[in-house]
């Protein structure tokens, strides 16, 4: 099964199963070099398989951060250009994972800003957890990521509240 292409292992099915993509995360941690394969499949004609290779891709990259960075401008522009709902919550996760000049910081926190208004509250809350962590390493962004926490504790969706709460207390010591 190893041998087979990941986007077949991604396909099929429908939008409310996640499928093989924990085989894939698997087979990705256990042979690296296919993350090449994953991350091309955040491009397939088929929005499941972009679903799943998301969900996938976010996975890895949660313990292995590093796979993100030859990725990192397909990735940017990904953000910028993709309307799938899926993508933009998985790419709100790993995109943070990425080191990024002030520049792309600047960018990323405008699309991430934009995404505060998507119609999906999954994507704003993970927009909201995503302008949180690169703020972190960016201290001329953190006044105006904590306005936009503080305006979400009262105006965002009961999760949106809830993460911005959550997010304004800060780290636990």
């Amino acid at each position: 099964m190893s041998s087979q292409r990941i986007s077949v292992l991604l396909s099929g099915g429908d939008r409310r199963s996640i499928g093989r993509s924990s085989h894939v995360v698997k087979l990705v941690l256990r042979a690296p070099r296919r993350f090449a394969e994953l991350i091309e499949c955040l491009w397939s004609d088929d929005p499941i398989v972009r679903m799943r290779a998301a969900d996938a891709a976010e996975k890895v990259s949660a313990a292995q951060r590093e796979l993100l960075k030859p990725y990192k401008t397909e990735l940017l522009g990904l953000l910028a250009e993709t309307g799938q709902i899926e993508l933009r919550w998985h790419l709100a996760q790993m995109i943070p994972r990425l080191p990024l000049t002030q520049g792309e910081r600047r960018r990323v926190t405008n699309a991430f800003q934009r995404c505060l208004e998507d119609r999906s509250s999954i994507v704003r809350t993970f927009a909201l957890q995503a302008l949180a962590d690169i703020s972190r390493n960016d201290a001329e962004l953190r006044p105006r990521v904590r306005e936009i926490l503080e305006q979400s504790t009262v105006r965002g969706t009961a999760a949106m509240k809830a993460r911005a709460r959550k997010l304004l207390k800060g780290p636990k010591s």
